[in-house]
């Protein structure tokens, strides 16, 4: 079987990659991890907007540093999983999550997508959105959606809203 298993870096990437790990033998499993770069988004919104002779310098600094940090992060997922017999694959690529989870698994071909959710409700979601949801609309194989505790999940997003406000 063929497991696309696409994480992010929250508790609930946390668990799906866990899932991954009780619920597959290594043996008969091929993994690949992705993580999708949204480089845009995490850039300074200064560097935007910059100017001068370093501000080409600035955007493509911190493009590397976003990179460098989803490869820590897919690389760090493999470890895990190698520690326990898999041999998976990584993937970075370059797209918003949404889109590249749902191409990765077409040009794979994955049998399954395996993806965490913070279960957004509301507001939250419609103003964020669900990419969890648009990957099971769009996926062209089965997902997984596998969700962490709701205390967890609203812990985690209560220690978001507290960094972003500092």
């Amino acid at each position: 079987m063929r497991v696309l298993l696409a994480i992010n870096e929250s508790a609930c990437s946390d668990a799906a990659v866990q899932a991954v790990i009780d619920r597959f033998r290594p043996e008969r499993t091929e993994v690949k991890v992705l993580h999708a770069v949204e480089w845009m988004r995490e850039m300074p919104l200064c560097f935007q907007y910059g100017s001068g002779p370093s501000a080409g310098h600035d955007v493509v600094e911190s493009r590397n540093k976003s990179f460098d940090r989803a490869r820590e992060l897919v690389e760090r997922v493999a470890a895990q999983l190698e520690f326990k017999g898999f041999h998976p694959s990584v993937s970075t690529p370059d797209a918003d999550p949404r889109h590249a989870i749902v191409e990765s698994a077409r040009e794979w071909p994955a049998d399954l997508i395996v993806i965490g959710s913070h279960g957004r409700r509301g507001l939250d979601r419609v103003l964020i959105g669900s990419v969890a949801e648009s990957v099971v609309r769009h996926a062209p194989c089965s997902v997984d959606i596998v969700r962490v505790p709701v205390a967890a999940a609203d812990r985690e997003a209560l220690q978001s809203r507290h960094a972003a406000h500092r």
